[in-house]
């Protein structure tokens, strides 16, 4: 992530939630934590989609300590999935690491994974292989046309609820129940 001008409209630190008439089947019942969101684009993680892999095995696979770790590494999008992603609770500093928020920070270098797997990582923090991208403009182009339900992130609900719980805890936070939702608008 570089520095860029942020819009005064930046999502950064918000939730971002597919809606049920978002068309890309990548992102169905996906939440997403936006980490950067300039005039230049947006940066987010998915949260909520766990992958067939486990922390302790990509420690294990980088030659580090923690293979025994059995937490969840999630599908953060499909641009470069090869690539790793930590969001964490603040902490020692580690390389590579940018605030997203008071109390989020960002970290994509190999030393923080060195640090979990000796037991002296953050507190809290969330894993993630891949990013979800958007370029100049189109992220407020899908928002208009309502692919993506907004709200301000909470750190509980990105560190505290369980994975499969965070689609519906933040659609309860934006005042959403799924259930009165319809596929088509109707006319009076």
């Amino acid at each position: 992530m570089t520095a860029t001008r942020k819009s005064p409209n930046s999502l950064q630190h918000h939730f971002l939630v597919a809606s049920p008439w978002l068309a890309d089947p990548r992102f169905h019942g996906g939440v997403i934590y936006i980490c950067e969101h300039s005039d230049e684009g947006a940066l987010g993680l998915m949260i909520n989609q766990p992958l067939d892999i486990h922390l302790g095995e990509i420690l294990e696979q980088l030659d580090m300590h923690g293979s025994e770790l059995d937490l969840p590494v999630y599908s953060g999008g499909p641009v470069q999935p090869e690539r790793g992603f930590v969001l964490h609770s603040p902490a020692t500093t580690w390389q590579n690491t940018v605030q997203v928020a008071e109390d989020v920070l960002l970290t994509t270098s190999r030393d923080i994974l060195a640090g979990i797997g000796r037991g002296d990582g953050p507190e809290e923090f969330l894993v993630a292989l891949g990013y979800s991208g958007w370029g100049d403009g189109q992220l407020e182009e899908e928002l208009g046309s309502n692919s993506w339900l907004t709200c301000p992130a909470s750190t509980d609900i990105l560190f505290r609820t369980p994975a499969q719980d965070r689609y519906q805890a933040v659609l309860k936070l934006i005042g959403i129940d799924l259930n009165q939702l319809t596929e088509f608008g109707g006319h009076a």
